[in-house]
């Protein structure tokens, strides 16, 4: 462990930082336990960190990804958890960061120590860069303190891009509003077939998902990061179904086929969890560029949402981000009724 401005109260605390092991029963526990008192103090209109998500991710390492997971302890209690993202088909430089303290343990140098652990084992991996994320206020929205920026500029990282958290509250939404928004895309949507489908992406769809999956860094705004666009395949597409299908989570999918080629161009999901069935994110939403201008984002969006509901009647809310330059999907996500909640600044820092 490096050394760190409260270097003396680390010491007195005897922080070891340590390798999850999936198998340590207790610590798993303990680190559920942070995550749930850390989003409840953080962004405490989330559902709940799903404990189904965490044991399916510690089954099993990625396809195309290599998950290394660290805890720090303090007197054998799970105070800090530090998870980085080493992605091997594609963006060879970077490592992505996750970093949370448990609330009653913050302010003592604990987040320091996880972010100077993790600049070493990224550059021991051979790695340039880190990322990661925090949230904060929107003028005029609720509190979310200002911790999250003070650490990443304190840390030296820049503030690369910016988006803004939305949510749709279907307990209140104008339902004919969205009748009259989606009746208005399939009129502009000629030669364009909707299909939908629950969980696994069909065969004869694969190769079109994969493609459209694979633009998201090319066609979405990544303002100052610097990201390679995903190598998504096959092996991946069904590697990130099988981990869904393992933490329960409950995927449903709209996408837009020519009739002309027999091509789907455009594609949207939604994720419920397994643990908290009134909630839903809002996943991809892409149309490919040379079916552009008929309304099939609209189209797509509009009809997952009505299938979605369907399957799920205690779904009451759902969540998506966009980045604060990307009109276009922000003047969908507002047609349907999303609004503001919170802004989240993606991080990006040289090592």
């Amino acid at each position: 462990m490096r050394p760190c401005a409260r270097t003396g109260i680390v010491e007195r605390m005897r922080l070891t930082i340590v390798p999850l092991d999936p198998a340590d029963g207790p610590m798993v526990e303990g680190v559920q336990g942070l995550r749930e008192a850390a989003e409840a103090a953080d962004i405490p209109d989330f559902p709940p960190p799903c404990p189904y998500e965490l044991r399916a991710e510690l089954a099993r390492q990625r396809y195309g990804k290599r998950t290394e997971r660290f805890v720090a302890l303090v007197a054998g209690e799970v105070a800090g958890y530090l998870v980085i993202d080493l992605r091997l088909k594609d963006n060879l430089d970077n490592a992505d960061l996750g970093l949370t303290v448990h609330p009653a343990h913050r302010r003592r140098g604990i987040g320091r120590a996880l972010h100077a652990y993790a600049v070493d084992r990224v550059r021991a991996v051979g790695r340039k860069r880190i990322t990661g994320a925090s949230v904060e206020a929107l003028p005029g929205g609720p509190d979310r303190g200002v911790a999250g920026r003070a650490f990443g500029t304190a840390m030296g990282a820049k503030a690369a891009l910016d988006e803004v958290r939305r949510r749709l509250d279907l307990t209140t939404a104008d339902r004919p509003a969205l009748a009259a928004m989606h009746s208005a895309a399939r009129d502009r949507a000629g030669g364009y077939q909707v299909v939908t489908w629950r969980g696994r992406t069909p065969d004869r769809y694969l190769a079109d998902v994969c493609y459209l999956d694979g633009r998201l860094l090319s066609d979405a705004p990544i303002g100052d990061l610097t990201l390679e666009p995903e190598v998504v395949d096959e092996a991946r597409l069904r590697d990130r179904e099988e981990l869904c299908e393992a933490a329960r989570i409950r995927v449903y999918s709209t996408g837009a086929v020519h009739t002309g080629t027999g091509k789907l161009v455009a594609l949207t999901a939604l994720g419920r969890s397994g643990s908290s069935p009134w909630h839903a994110f809002q996943w991809i939403t892409l149309v490919d560029p040379e079916h552009r201008g008929h309304r099939l984002g609209a189209l797509v969006k509009s009809e997952n949402l009505r299938f979605a509901g369907e399957h799920e009647p205690e779904l009451r809310m759902i969540d998506t981000w966009n980045a604060a330059t990307n009109m276009f999907m922000i003047a969908i996500n507002e047609a349907m009724g999303f609004r503001p909640v919170d802004s989240w600044i993606n991080w990006q820092q040289e090592v």
